[in-house]
């Protein structure tokens, strides 16, 4: 047969391939619907089972496992059984045609439009270098995984040979041990559009394979995975669907399509527990399965759950070591390898620590060893402490050895200018592609209180007791004087880590680990910048369902030199934003962090925001209860003051009574010592006062001017440590009363309904991105769109702007004020007029020819234009400002305020990022100070606040669907008890934005944007 495996003549076809093979069904094809073994069984996905149309061709490079109808594409392919993903959002219309322009062609590594060249070819080694990704394995592990070049054919080689005989048979249905050079050819060049195939690299190996191949020039292609047996198991098949239906979106693909032997059900379990709807049909013992990819709710959150499991469990690997190499481990105190080995020894590490230093024979009595790869046994965690000159042959050493996390406390990288930020960088890319994650470099370490691991990877002289707060910061230094803190304050830790130049692992993979860590229940975050904005939003919202987030963040002027290469810039407003959207509780220092983190540690959450305050001094029951009311807080009753003679006893009936009362949510205790009795006593008396009262209310001090929690308020666990229903102390009745008021505002958070995402009615998104992409700028600039295509655009999202039209004369504008109907308002064309306090550029209520005639001789006068917008009187109303605000890091955010020079000069605005939920969309309008007079302030008749949020809604869902939208000003807004009505609208359009945290799991780029 030509073309048959080693034969000559045209390329070798699927069929071609199945008859070498020797695999034919009862009716004399191929058998073609082969599958290869992932977990436990075999069988993942199906394989080709005919030539394509239009094109012939193989696949044997990949041992293929997912089959294809007949007539069609060869593809390679292994899924593992059990493994799913979820596609990103495409770029697909419901009409099956590409939604972006040029998306046909695909981008080229500058970003440009990649086309085909005179002979109608694309360039194998040009793809869109986006289409790259570092990739976190359900095992912790990581690969990197970029489209297949023509110079991967050896890796594709390699990769067969390594395939057992009965992975090869359910790809094949017979022994294909070697690959004839013209199918190697075929299938290591690709277009990177019609013909996409992605490579998962560990290391220079080849560990699997993904590609498709689009059909008849359709939406739908091929598709087909093959996992090296060894790393079976691992999560790649399901990253790999994942990328591959992204990519296929971005080429105007809408539907995969797959056979697979019926007796394969892993593979069919692949795809259905990715969240798609798969549709199936059998012939003949072959399964034909189909899918669109555009994403489902199901699919996402699938894609989640597997990116949150994956994470989490490299971060697991980081704090549960069974064996650590300290490199660069030294008898001398005086170097950082000295102190880091003494930590470990000292804490009594529940595994084997390993010595690595090449002078020594041992370090402190510990046998020493000159290289990591000296060590016999495997390592799991190498805690570095080498001159930062010296990381890269560490680094050499410890991924020939395996080692799978790395812990760099040594300096001298990114804040020592480009050559250390070059190197950082370059030590972290090399880390990722082999499988390893690294903290650091210049970190302070990593620590785990847990009684079966007892791990302090840290340089920190003095550490908290074990507890279950979980703490990450940035700054090594600062991180010292933190662990101080929480431990004379008798706040113990479960776990910390100080990421240092944050190079690798961040924030956003300890809130992975932490959602699902039995040993954690409140998380503190000291935050000096954000690697992926969105995603920290994304996490912190879902974690803090569950449990508290307590955030400093510092940076709002400067970030550090080191750490700006591997941050976003977002403004202050969109910080605000991301915290209050998430349920992020945020302070300003680190005193007010531990303040609060002390309540949630020790105190359950209160009910209201009703408080009760006992006290011996009216004078400080005074100023708590001031504080209380300035936050916001309510009295449930007068500050109750027992006097100054007071004995414990009368004391602890007092607190008996407030706690018992209904009308209280939380306590107060606000003590002054008196001379005649010890203080101590009075403690006592209060913690058992507590300890009998069967209600679960907060309880806060300010007793003996103590910080933290003093042994008389303390609860002890068995290691004694102040535990649960602790009380704590505060300094001033004004700290205790802001650290409850906090936790208060968290509670009524966490009560409110989450809400659900919402589609408003009557969208027209297809018409919409039609007109975007009809106005965007060929050169990726922005621009402003004209005053039809913004009424274009909006009516589109049912966002209807009050009648106009454009007068060029005096009669013009009376002819448009009789079409109108009167009455009818002028307004100047300059928006500078517009917009003064003094309306010199408007005049209202108009309601004859000759008021037209006079306002527009006025208008022409005041801004020597002859052109004035004629416009139809919308209902009375309060002048409120709908916004768009593109932040190229964090996303969209939307804007509400009221109208005026007052409101913008104090900024009186509330943001909340998109996409919205309802409850987000009618939290929104009530936000800003002013908003009481939007529901009737003063008797007034309350404006139609349900218009409001469903145009807010309309809007939010404008910029998702169209990230091109940068900006958008709904300004004003007249809301009136008959509605809101928009009065003026300005709308720019450009590029869009590259957006972290959207499409499929990836870690974050650590190469800088140039």
């Amino acid at each position: 047969m030509a073309g048959a495996p080693g034969g000559t003549g045209a390329p070798t076809s699927e069929r071609d391939i199945r008859y070498a093979a020797g695999g034919t069904s009862a009716a004399g094809t191929p058998t073609g619907a082969a599958a290869s073994a992932a977990e436990g069984g075999h069988g993942d996905s199906g394989s080709p089972s005919g030539p394509a149309r239009g094109e012939s061709g193989a696949d044997p490079a990949a041992g293929g496992v997912a089959s294809e109808r007949p007539d069609s594409v060869a593809t390679e392919g292994k899924a593992a059984a059990g493994e799913s993903a979820a596609a990103r959002p495409g770029a697909s219309s419901a009409s099956g045609e590409p939604a972006k322009p040029g998306a046909a062609g695909g981008s080229s590594p500058s970003g440009e439009t990649q086309s085909p060249t005179a002979d109608g070819k694309r360039d194998p080694y040009d793809y869109p270098r986006d289409w790259e990704a570092d990739v976190v394995l359900s095992d912790g592990g990581t690969v990197h995984l970029r489209p297949v070049v023509p110079s991967d054919a050896d890796g594709l080689v390699a990769l067969h040979s390594r395939l057992s005989d009965r992975t090869r048979y359910f790809r094949y249905f017979g022994a294909y041990p070697r690959i004839p050079p013209r199918d190697l050819e075929r299938f290591s060049t690709v277009d990177h559009h019609d013909r996409v195939a992605f490579v998962a690299l560990l290391g220079d190996d080849v560990v699997a394979v993904g590609r498709y191949e689009r059909l008849d020039h359709g939406p739908s292609a091929e598709v087909a995975f093959v996992v090296d047996d060894k790393h079976q198991g691992r999560g790649l098949g399901s990253i790999l669907l994942e990328h591959l239906a992204a990519a296929a979106s971005e080429c105007g693909l809408r539907r995969f399509v797959a056979e697979v032997l019926s007796e394969n059900a892993a593979m069919v379990r692949v795809f259905r527990d990715a969240g798609y709807q798969v549709s199936r049909a059998i012939e003949e013992g072959v399964l034909h399965l189909e899918f669109d990819i555009d994403p489902t709710e199901e699919s996402l959150a699938v894609a989640r759950s597997r990116e949150q499991a994956a994470e989490a469990r490299s971060v697991h690997n980081l704090l549960h070591p069974n064996t650590v190499a300290v490199i660069g481990a030294s008898a001398d105190p005086t170097k950082v390898g000295h102190v880091a080995f003494a930590n470990m020894l000292a804490a009594d590490f529940a595994g084997a620590v390993y010595p690595v230093n090449p002078e020594h024979r041992s370090v402190r009595g510990v046998r020493a060893y000159p290289s990591v790869l000296d060590i016999p046994d495997p390592v799991d965690l190498a805690l570095v402490a080498v001159p930062a000159e010296a990381v890269e042959s560490v680094l050499d050493a410890c991924l020939a050895k395996g080692v799978k996390t790395l812990v760099i406390v040594s300096g001298g990288f990114a804040e020592s200018g480009p050559l250390g930020l070059h190197a950082e960088l370059r030590l972290v890319g090399e880390a990722r592609a082999h499988g390893m994650r690294v903290v650091g470099p210049n970190a302070l370490g990593v620590l785990n209180t847990a009684k079966d691991v007892r791990l302090n990877a840290t340089l920190a002289p003095r550490l908290p007791k074990r507890g279950r707060t979980g703490f990450f910061c940035q700054s090594g230094a600062l991180g010292t004087a933190i662990l101080a803190d929480a431990g004379s304050r008798g706040l113990g830790l479960s776990t910390f880590v100080s990421a240092g130049n944050r190079a690798d692992v961040s924030g956003n993979d300890l809130l992975q680990y932490w959602e699902t860590d039995p040993d954690t229940d409140l998380v503190l975050l000291y935050l000096e910048s954000f690697g992926n904005p969105r995603k920290f939003a994304r996490l912190a919202r879902r974690l803090a369902r569950s449990k508290p987030i307590v955030a400093v963040k510092s940076g709002r002027h400067a970030v550090r030199p080191q750490l700006a290469a591997t941050s976003a810039e977002v403004d202050e407003a969109s910080v605000q934003a991301l915290f209050e959207q998430a349920g992020v509780v945020r302070v300003e220092s680190l005193a007010q962090l531990f303040d609060t983190a002390l309540v949630f540690a020790h105190q359950p959450l209160p009910a209201g925001p009703r408080i009760g305050i006992v006290g011996n001094s009216s004078a400080i029951g005074l100023l708590a209860a001031d504080t209380a009311r300035a936050e916001g807080l309510r009295l449930a009753f007068d500050p109750v003051d027992i006097g100054p003679q007071a004995g414990p006893d009368e004391f602890a009936t007092a607190v008996r009574e407030a706690l018992d009362s209904p009308d209280t949510d939380a306590l107060i205790a606000v003590f002054a010592p008196p001379v005649a009795i010890p203080g101590a006593a009075y403690a006592r008396a209060l913690r058992e006062a507590v300890s009998e009262v069967k209600q679960s209310k907060p309880i806060v001090s300010t007793f003996l001017a103590a910080e933290g929690v003093p042994h008389e308020l303390a609860v002890l666990s068995d290691d004694g440590v102040p535990t649960r229903g602790s009380i704590p102390s505060y300094s001033s009745p004004e700290r205790a009363v802001n650290a409850l008021a906090r936790v208060v505002r968290y509670a009524a958070w966490r009560q409110r309904p989450q809400g659900t995402l919402v589609r408003p009615s009557g969208l027209h998104v297809e018409q919409a991105q039609e007109i975007v992409r009809e106005l965007l700028p060929e050169d990726g600039s922005s621009t402003l769109l004209s005053d039809d295509d913004v009424v274009r655009l909006l009516s589109c999202y049912g966002v209807d702007v009050v009648p106009f039209r454009v007068a060029a004369s005096e009669s013009k504008a009376v002819a448009a004020a009789a079409e109108l109907g009167y009455p009818v308002t002028l307004k100047a064309v300059d928006e500078r007029l517009r917009g003064r306090p003094d309306f010199a550029g408007v005049r209202l209520d108009l309601m004859s020819e000759e008021s037209v005639r006079v306002a527009y001789r006025d208008l022409c006068a005041v801004s020597g234009d002859e052109d004035v917008y004629v416009q139809q009187m919308a209902p009375k109303g309060l002048s409120c400002a709908i916004g768009l605000q593109d932040d190229p890091s964090f996303g969209t955010l939307v804007s509400f305020g009221l109208s005026g020079l007052v409101s913008t000069l104090l900024g009186d605005r509330a943001y909340r990022a998109v996409p919205l939920t309802d409850v987000d969309a009618a939290t929104l309008i009530r936000e800003p100070r002013t908003s009481p007079l939007l529901t009737g302030y003063r008797g007034d008749e309350p404006a139609d606040l349900a218009a409001l949020q469903d145009m807010v809604l309309r809007v939010a869902a404008l910029a998702e669907d169209n990230p091109e939208v940068r900006s958008l000003a709904l300004d004003p807004i007249l809301a009136s008890p008959d509605g809101a009505f928009v009065a003026n609208a300005r709308l720019v359009v450009g590029a869009p934005p590259t957006r972290p945290d959207t499409g499929p799991r990836r870690l974050r780029h650590i190469t800088p944007v140039d």
